[in-house]
């Protein structure tokens, strides 16, 4: 399918600047009521971070969605794994996420989630880019969707994420500082800890509508890692803005990314009998991850990157545990897509069954170096034809050849944002930071020579 909206995370972009505008959220609002309609009862759930433009986009979601026959539960600020929870629970057609994950405030974005908690299939996205070609129809007076505001929603999703903890476990004598992103897991993840016991301290948890990600979160580790340093914390937890993804900080202030939190899940669920299958992992996931899997005997696969490709895999092969170096963690046995605190939670769970810290989990465990460069797009620009230009495609067999069999390099497109991202990866007698560089430098280069 040729997609003229939907990327690989729903729609985002930059408030103001099309499609992220009142009016095509409003048509969105009634293409998507039209085709939900159709398939089932006519009830979807809308949440959303704490960027200010949530609230001009949430009232023309509304509308268009009212205009189409449907009815509309408004769930608040919400992390994106709450409103996939709470649209299966509550039997609803779909939910609908605004957001724009780890952006700063300027950007917001729309996703959608089914009746099942999961990302909306290709067949249905077509179906509503068809839609949105059409003028809006509305229904007739007597048949408009009302609209509702769920009162409790926080509650129930802060119960659903302290059942995920297992057993009778608790977390009483953990120290650990959270880092909510100023975004939607500020109301909700130090309540879910508080109540398992730990004892919590909080940075990025005063939202004002601008803050969002500002110095902090998941892609901004800096703020938590002085914190759990300062206080003497066991560890730390950074989520993104909508809360599909977490960073965590050890006690020494090491940043732990979404391979070491893979490495630790599936290694202790692989000792006690559980694991259910193998790993899937992404394109960017380092290789030392899949070393250790397969040193462990756990079978390991990389999907593209992109939590949806991930839950893609799992379901083809029936596992249950993938993600990406980012922090988007799935857990498939407990929720149907990435989440932040419910994945801390089982990491905290090993720390309390087996009385030990978070660096001591990842004794023996080691990763390739890495390095990552993202370069910024020219408006206008074809990130395909810059990534095929004859000098990028010579800078990268010069670097594949000098790492040989000891490493590798992965040259995309972000699929949320104007950057073409560099990877490199090799045993630590490389320059990887050095050899990304020179990839990066090219296609600056060509991009300036278009």
């Amino acid at each position: 399918m040729s997609r003229r909206y939907f990327g690989t995370d729903g729609i985002r972009g930059t408030v103001g600047e099309f499609p992220i505008t009142p009016d095509f959220m409003l048509k969105l609002g009634w293409a998507a009521g039209r085709v939900f309609a159709r398939h089932g009862r006519g009830k979807v759930l809308i949440g959303k971070d704490t960027r200010i433009s949530g609230y001009m986009f949430e009232s023309a979601l509304e509308s268009g969605l009212s205009a189409a026959g449907v009815d509309v539960s408004l769930l608040g600020p919400m992390p994106t794994p709450g409103i996939a929870y709470l649209t299966r629970t509550f039997r609803a057609d779909a939910g609908i996420v605004i957001s724009a994950s780890h952006n700063a405030y300027p950007d917001n974005g729309i996703k959608f989630f089914s009746a099942a908690g999961t990302k909306l299939d290709d067949a249905l996205e077509a179906e509503i880019e068809a839609e949105l070609d059409r003028d809006i129809e509305i229904v007739g007076p007597d048949s408009l969707g009302k609209a509702s505001r769920i009162q409790d929603a926080a509650g129930r999703y802060i119960e659903f994420c302290k059942s995920t903890l297992p057993g009778r476990l608790g977390l009483h004598g953990m120290k650990v500082v959270l880092d909510c992103a100023h975004g939607a897991t500020y109301h909700i993840a130090p309540n879910v800890f508080r109540e398992l016991g730990a004892k919590v301290s909080v940075i990025g948890g005063e939202p004002d509508g601008l803050n969002i990600n500002q110095d902090v979160g998941s892609t901004n580790p800096q703020a938590l890692r002085a914190a759990v340093i300062e206080q003497g914390a066991d560890l730390g937890v950074a989520f993104d803005g909508d809360g599909d993804r977490l960073i965590l900080v050890d006690a020494d202030g090491r940043v732990i990314d979404g391979d070491d939190i893979l490495y630790m899940i599936a290694r202790d669920r692989h000792e006690r009998g559980v694991l259910g299958g193998g790993v899937v992992g992404t394109l960017m996931s380092n290789f030392g991850l899949a070393a250790a899997l397969e040193g462990l005997g756990i079978p390991f696969e990389r999907a593209k990157v992109g939590d949806r490709y991930v839950i893609e895999r799992l379901e083809a092969n029936g596992w249950q545990l993938g993600g990406e170096s980012s922090g988007h963690i799935v857990c498939s046995h407990i929720q149907s897509t990435g989440d932040g605190i419910v994945s801390a939670l089982q990491v905290l769970a090993i720390m309390a069954r087996e009385e030990c810290s978070l660096s001591e989990l990842l004794v023996g465990f080691e990763k390739a170096p890495q390095a990552l460069i993202n370069v910024r797009l020219t408006p206008g620009c074809d990130n395909q034809a810059l990534m095929a230009a004859d000098a990028v495609q010579a800078a990268v067999a010069e670097v594949e050849e000098t790492l040989s069999s000891e490493g590798r390099v992965l040259l995309r497109p972000s699929g949320t944002e104007p950057l073409i991202r560099v990877m490199v990866e090799g045993r630590p007698h490389f320059d990887v930071q050095a050899l990304a560089r020179q990839i990066a430098s090219a296609v600056e280069a060509s991009m300036q020579a278009r």
